[in-house]
């Protein structure tokens, strides 16, 4: 089964296709050029064998062939050399990530293409940029505090052991699923862990709307924004209200199903300006909290070591 195996074309008259509404037309076209000539280049980087596909005894084009691609990707022929054409077609996320992934575009290439073809990227990578090792070292010496590097849009970058235990398992995590926004709205385990998860949930999306304000036109953001609105009722009623409310620390609580409640203090360290990645720390606000995060520390690293060292990012 193939996605977008009918180009659709502008609508247009006889002098050509019609400008993009909101661009200019000449800046759309320079888009539209610049994005054909990039595909073309990373297309002929690749080698059949790097895909799995014969060479041949023919083969005259560099790389791939144009349906080649268009095979490896699921997409229409004639939709892709229309593209490489630098024709006036739509383009989807989804059939722009197909293309990413059989042109084995990497993360700085993948952003490039969205950019160009002026679509929000669905699965944005999250580029670990600012996890020094001075800071994975000083989460590790936190332990058995739980610990977590986050930047603004909730993503977590890195995080301790007892960190990776306490609401799930988020070395089973894809990482594009590694966002606190997505696990609070989404996910079973993160969310029965939260005790008063309501109040959590509203307070979360108004600090996440005020962060936006300076971020509204990135595709990552809006991306999220968008992923969130489609898997989650309570997310796209909370969004509708418009709140706001600044960062603030505060007395959480946690219930663990092997550990019990966790009752524990957050306090952020900023790395960097404001509104850059921080450090959120937890420390327990009583004895019992203690002990647990003890015992919840002591599972964390007997984990680590039966099933060797786990990449926290």
């Amino acid at each position: 089964m193939t996605a977008d195996t009918r180009p659709t074309q502008t609508a247009t008259g006889p002098g050509g296709a019609a400008p993009r509404r909101g661009t200019a037309p000449g800046a759309d076209a320079v888009r539209r050029a610049e994005l054909a000539a990039f595909l073309r280049s990373r297309r002929e980087r690749i080698t059949p064998e790097q895909v799995g596909l014969p060479r041949g005894t023919r083969r005259r084009t560099p790389g791939l062939r144009r349906e080649e691609v268009a095979h490896l990707g699921a997409v229409g022929v004639t939709w892709y050399t229309w593209l490489e054409q630098a024709r006036d077609i739509h383009v989807s996320p989804q059939v722009l990530d197909a293309v990413a992934r059989a042109l084995l575009l990497d993360r700085a290439e993948r952003s490039h293409l969205f950019a160009l073809a002026g679509e929000a990227d669905p699965t944005p990578g999250r580029e670990c940029g600012g996890v020094t090792r001075e800071l994975r070292q000083m989460m590790c010496q936190l332990e058995p505090f739980p610990a977590v590097l986050q930047n603004s849009r909730f993503d977590i970058l890195a995080y301790n052991a007892t960190y990776g235990r306490l609401m799930c398992d988020l070395d089973a995590l894809p990482e594009e699923d590694r966002n606190c926004m997505w696990l609070a709205f989404t996910h079973p385990e993160w969310r029965a862990s939260t005790v008063d998860l309501d109040a959590t949930m509203r307070v979360m999306a108004a600090k996440f709307r005020a962060s936006m304000a300076e971020h509204v036109a990135e595709p990552a953001w809006k991306a999220l924004v968008a992923r969130l609105t489609e898997a989650s009722p309570e997310f796209r009623e909370i969004w509708a209200q418009h709140e706001v409310i600044r960062p603030m620390s505060a007395v959480k609580l946690f219930r663990h199903p092997r550990v019990g409640v966790l009752q524990l203090s957050s306090t952020s360290l900023w790395t960097g300006p404001n509104p850059g990645p921080k450090l959120i720390s937890y420390t327990p606000v009583d004895e019992q909290s203690r002990e647990r995060l003890e015992r919840l520390a002591a599972e964390a690293a007997g984990l680590v070591t039966a099933g060797g060292p786990s990449p926290r990012r």
